[in-house]
């Protein structure tokens, strides 16, 4: 149950990190609003689930940002899951498309079992990456996020996906992370402003 935790809440982390929305030097924007809907898939236990969030960021320079997220789940079992997390961020340019970016936040996450009753656990969380401006509507990022829980423990996770710009204000994403006993798919709508 550790990793199942612990994966839930790497899953929100990197889609918010590897999506951090001032316009910096790349290009790159740092300030927006996102919905999204989420495919769980976890090897131990054997739970499978989807759900839905919502997050954003909000610029305070041109390298750093605020950034939160909130997203809920149905698992199997008639499990309910919700988590959230709560962060700073650093983006640096290391080209005129491509970004580095730091994240440290905070995370909660709450399980419900109508029979087993519930259980929470909070942390802290930190990740770093890379996103990258192929063309002006084609965005790749990806990197690895860390989380430790102080009951459940600490998972580490590879997050990967794609940014479709439509135009300056609207966007679509695909991204897919991993771990050892874990995997998600999430499609995003993205506004900045």
């Amino acid at each position: 149950m550790n990793r199942f935790v612990c994966f839930l809440l790497l899953m929100g982390l990197s889609a918010g990190a590897a999506a951090q929305g001032a316009d910096g030097a790349s290009g790159l924007k740092y300030t927006f609003v996102e919905v999204g809907y989420g495919q769980l898939n976890f090897d131990d236990p054997d739970v499978d689930g989807d759900g839905f969030g919502i997050g954003g960021s909000y610029a305070l320079t041109d390298q750093f940002h605020l950034f939160a997220n909130y997203r809920t789940a149905s698992l199997d079992f008639d499990i309910d899951a919700t988590d959230m997390n709560v962060g700073f961020g650093f983006n640096s340019p290391i080209s005129d498309t491509i970004d580095v970016v730091a994240t440290l936040s905070y995370v909660y996450v709450e399980f419900d079992q109508a029979t087993l009753g519930s259980a929470d656990d909070n942390g802290l969380g930190g990740g770093i990456g890379l996103r990258a401006l192929m063309t002006p509507q084609i965005e790749l990022f990806g990197g690895v996020e860390y989380v430790d829980l102080s009951d459940s423990g600490s998972d580490t996770a590879l997050g990967a996906g794609i940014r479709y710009n439509f135009n300056e204000k609207f966007a679509a994403g695909l991204a897919g992370d991993w771990s050892d006993d874990a995997s998600s798919y999430t499609l995003t709508g993205r506004m900045y402003f």
